[in-house]
């Protein structure tokens, strides 16, 4: 695990990029080791986590033995002893044991292409071909490991976070990309290829990309779901199948040279994998968890049931947080806004962690292959509903179920139908609907919050395009499936696991995730929907049933409980004297938003008169981007 960076300038000119400033800004990826090569118009730049190989045969940039490659490599390839194997099978002989110089070998015996094919692992990598003078860069299939780029008149730039190409040019622009902000009003995230910076672009996952003579050449997409491939195995085979298929992703990830444990939220998930490393160990596993002093938000119960029944070496931790601190050096690591606030939960339960191992095993992915959200179910209804031409009659009997409430519960407020995003949607279709369900700032109330100034520079919003774009390659799977998909190449990349590799790397630790192996993942997908989302509404039906019998009874079936932190009284404690310094005070957003909308949130919500947590936290991540990175915010 480690950063990459570098940079291709065009033939001819003499490069003016701070390669030295560029690897000093990566240091807490990689403190274990740091490298530089250059070629000419060519430098690549390294720091290292040492995971595999501890010894220097594992320094990057790693030049092939017959000189014409050169390496920096990001992430675990897991199936590199078989690759290996395979490779020594062919002639090949090895200076050390890292997976980085199977994965080169591999490059330069069988090509890119056919490179990326056999590689088992969460990657991001660039070859350097002195020969053909052309970078070759590539990300992992689910999107674990990042590469940001900036194609420029003075070269090509790369790297694994923002703030390195920054370091590395600095004239590179740091001129907002509208499109993007409006894309991450609505989804807390902002979706490759864009940034946060319109100089910016992110390679999307299970994607490559050619550059030469500092321009891009090629980018391409090397794999997707295949939705033809459907399994016909019966529900209990295919339990069988899938407990084969998690134990033997586990095992290969547990493949390390430095101490290993497992973050154990209390959720199914992680559960499971803490499950599948304890079946294949002889020696406990280390488990951390974290919790809250608000229950609501606080699983350590549900963790150390868990960790009682598997015999693990459970540490646990209640947060004291001090996240006015860390919250701007997470943004400064993440380089644009991200707003899900469970990037800090994270970061306290990896920096936890990392006082004990090097290397943490994660249940990531389970909810976008296995239809473990509340969502998947609410969009396979309204597929039935509109199929089956009932949309009309259920949108009557939700506004009788309103009335009849409101005469039940007299003391509670009155509703009107719609009375919940559930109830809106149904006056929706596809991704428009789905958006809805989704966005922190839905249409209607993001339009009002705008200037006549952002909506200018935006244009046109493309928030339902970037779900439909998604939704088209999946037309010929099952509902539930088709809305599993949407999540997988959209949230579980561009939030989730952008957020565990920030969180985790910012204090050195290696993440690792068995249900994001892209072969459990093709399993999962050429499942009949109704095997993981049952007829009943029960989520991650399979996922429940297959190991019910490793975990404690009963287990399975308690309610879901997200990993995120008690926001709304952070907001109003903690970050209270920042939301109005940065909101009110300096007004830091006013030329983006209606500043009489702003100060009624942050009014309302100190004072406690209402919440509004979840519009105001974008706001301030916003804001505090904005002073960290000096991003223009004066009027289009």
């Amino acid at each position: 695990m480690c950063g990459i960076l570098g940079y291709l300038a065009p033939e001819g000119t003499t490069p003016r990029f701070d390669l030295a400033a560029a690897v000093a800004k990566l240091h807490h990826r990689g403190p274990d080791d740091s490298g530089q090569w250059q070629d000419g118009n060519l430098g690549l730049g390294f720091v290292r986590l040492a995971i595999i190989d501890l010894s220097p045969a594992g320094h990057q940039p790693m030049v092939s033995p017959c000189g014409r490659y050169t390496i920096v490599f990001n992430g675990e390839i897991y199936n590199f002893p078989d690759l290996r194997a395979g490779l020594e099978a062919k002639g090949e002989t090895f200076v050390g044991h890292s997976d980085t110089e199977v994965l080169l070998r591999l490059f330069a015996l069988e090509g890119f292409d056919a490179c990326l094919g056999k590689l088992r692992g969460m990657f991001a990598f660039a070859v350097w071909d002195r020969q053909e003078r052309r970078l070759y860069t590539a990300r992992d299939r689910l999107g674990v490991k990042p590469l940001v780029y900036a194609e420029t008149p003075r070269g090509f730039l790369f790297g694994s976070e923002i703030a390195a190409l920054f370091a590395m040019d600095g004239e590179l622009s740091r001129a907002p990309d509208f499109q993007a902000l409006d894309h991450y009003l609505t989804f807390q995230y902002i979706p490759a290829p864009l940034s946060g910076f319109a100089a910016v672009r992110k390679l999307p996952p299970a994607h490559a990309m050619v550059v030469k003579d500092g321009r891009i050449e090629r980018i391409f997409r090397y794999w997707d779901i295949d939705f033809a491939q459907r399994s016909k195995l019966s529900f209990d085979d295919a339990c069988e199948a899938l407990r084969e298929k998690i134990l033997e992703a586990t095992k290969i990830r547990m493949i390390s040279d430095v101490p290993l444990g497992a973050f154990l939220s209390g959720g199914i998930d992680s559960s499971i994998t803490v499950a599948a490393m304890a079946r294949l160990s002889n020696q406990p596993i280390k488990t951390f968890a974290i919790g809250f002093d608000d229950e609501r938000f606080n699983e350590l119960p549900f963790a150390r049931q868990v960790a009682e029944h598997l015999s693990t070496e459970h540490r646990e931790m209640m947060v004291r947080p001090d996240a006015v601190e860390w919250l701007p050096r997470l943004i400064d690591h993440l380089g644009e806004p991200l707003a899900d606030n469970s990037i800090l939960p994270t970061f306290y339960v990896s920096r936890f962690a990392q006082e004990q191992v090097t290397v943490a095993l994660t249940g990531d992915g389970g909810d976008e292959s296995f239809a473990g959200y509340r969502r998947f179910y609410q969009m396979r209804r309204a597929d039935v509903l509109e199929r089956s031409g009932l949309t009309p009659v259920w949108r009557g009997l939700r506004r009788l179920t309103v009335a009849v409430e409101n005469r039940l519960k007299p003391n509670r407020p009155k509703r009107s139908f719609p009375a919940t995003r559930a109830d809106e949607m149904l006056f929706m279709q596809g991704a428009e609907a789905y958006k809805h369900l989704l966005a922190f700032y839905p249409d209607a109330a993001k339009e009002a919050l705008l200037t006549a100034a952002f909506k200018a520079k935006r244009g046109d919003s493309r928030t339902t395009a970037y779900l439909e774009a998604a939704l088209a390659r999946a037309q010929d799977a099952d509902p539930a499936t088709k809305w599993c998909y949407a999540d997988l190449v959209t949230y579980l990349p561009e939030d989730i696991l952008y957020k565990v590799d920030i969180a985790s790397m910012a204090v050195s630790l290696e993440c690792r995730s068995p249900f994001l192996d892209h072969r459990v993942v093709e399993f999962a997908y050429s499942l009949p929907g109704r095997y993981k989302l049952s007829a009943g509404g029960r989520h991650k039906h399979i996922l429940k049933e297959a190991f019910k019998d490793w975990l404690p009874a009963g287990f399975m079936d308690r309610p879901k409980q997200g990993f995120s932190a008690p926001l709304a009284r952070w907001l109003r404690e903690d970050f209270g004297p920042i939301l109005q310094e940065r909101l009110l005070d300096q007004q830091t957003l006013a030329s983006w938003f209606d500043q009489a909308q702003v100060t009624r949130y942050v009014e309302e919500h100190l004072s406690g008169r209402g919440s509004h947590s979840q519009r105001l936290w974008p706001l301030l991540v916003l804001a505090i981007w904005v002073e960290r990175f000096g991003v223009d915010v004066s009027a289009p």
